[in-house]
């Protein structure tokens, strides 16, 4: 099952493995870092492992790394595939492209390139509107997805009031500012630990400073800030599609994930208005950075809800060989 990865550039440097801070024992002898063309854009994923394949799928501001403590358990059961979306860390970074219909083109290009046909996904905030988006637009390719940590995709659900309550305006605020033109980088330009350590803040379970400080270097350039409003200037696109993709109900098993003290059961309750078969866990006492709060609950979330899509992978192969005998 395992892509032919091999045969694409290492990406050295800061922001791949080989400069990522406090990783879990052992990560780099399973795990490389690989620039892929994928279409109009050149993206970097982090690849290891072997089964059947997972394609994880990172939010704002973050990049693959969110997912390290995951990734060595899940690599035992499945080549995973920990992408930098269009705009962030290591992937390129286009003028234009973010909206999710987009990206979601990137990822099946990404996959396509891999060799993967079909595979299992799971997104984060950002990264769970890109995923829906690849779901409802490319159904056949996606066999099993996992969504967490935001309240719908934007389109599918009713926008947020322009005034909100004091917490959740703490929250939320950068939903319209990251939208601005040419502003937003001129008022965060030199303040980038300010402004962003702030959006780490939504995490009941403090982040490790050394993680903190490593998204932020990435962060600290011009073309990187730029990239990591894409997805926000894009919202009106994403927005109207999503208007059209939720007229079609996904059809493929979803987990929704939220976190107690962050979106809770509103994912759940987002994810049913636009899927038929929805599965859904809130992780008790965590905010909205699931994947690093608590990688063990959500490592044994994923573990669960894969297990019938990794099993019919592997009967699949076996199948396959027998018929190839003789």
């Amino acid at each position: 099952m395992s892509s032919s990865s091999t045969r694409f550039p290492v990406a050295e440097g800061p922001g791949s493995v080989s400069q990522a801070p406090q990783l879990p024992a052992g990560f780099t002898d399973t795990f490389t870092s690989r620039y892929v063309d994928a279409g109009e854009v050149q993206l970097h994923a982090v690849i290891g492992g072997d089964g059947p394949p997972l394609l994880l799928v990172h939010g704002w501001p973050e990049n693959w790394y969110a997912w390290r403590m995951l990734m060595p358990a899940l690599a035992r059961r499945f080549e995973v595939i920990a992408v930098d979306q269009r705009g962030m860390g290591l992937s390129e970074k286009p003028a234009g492209g973010y909206d999710t219909g987009t990206q979601a083109g990137d990822l099946v290009a990404l996959m396509d390139a891999l060799g993967h046909q079909r595979f299992a996904v799971v997104g984060h905030d950002t990264g769970f509107a890109i995923s829906y988006a690849l779901a409802a637009d490319h159904p056949e390719r996606v066999d099993r997805l996992a969504l967490a940590e935001i309240p719908g995709s934007p389109g599918t659900v009713q926008a947020p009031p322009l005034f909100l309550p004091g917490p959740l305006n703490d929250r939320l605020w950068h939903l319209g500012f990251n939208r601005i033109d040419k502003l937003n980088e001129q008022l965060v330009a030199g303040r980038e630990d300010i402004f962003f350590r702030w959006e780490f803040d939504a995490a009941a379970k403090k982040l490790p400073d050394d993680a903190i400080n490593y998204y932020v270097q990435l962060l600290s350039n011009p073309d990187s800030l730029r990239g990591s409003f894409g997805w926000y200037r894009a919202l009106d696109t994403t927005i109207a599609q999503d208007g059209q993709r939720k007229n079609t109900r996904l059809a493929m098993p979803v987990l929704a994930i939220g976190g107690e003290k962050s979106f809770g059961d509103h994912v759940e309750e987002a994810v049913k208005a636009v899927a038929d078969d929805v599965q859904s866990l809130v992780i008790p006492g965590v905010g909205h950075f699931v994947a690093e709060e608590a990688p063990d609950e959500m490592l044994a979330a994923l573990t669960t809800f894969l297990a019938p899509y990794r099993e019919a992978e592997a009967t699949g192969v076996a199948k396959g060989q027998q018929s190839n005998v003789g």
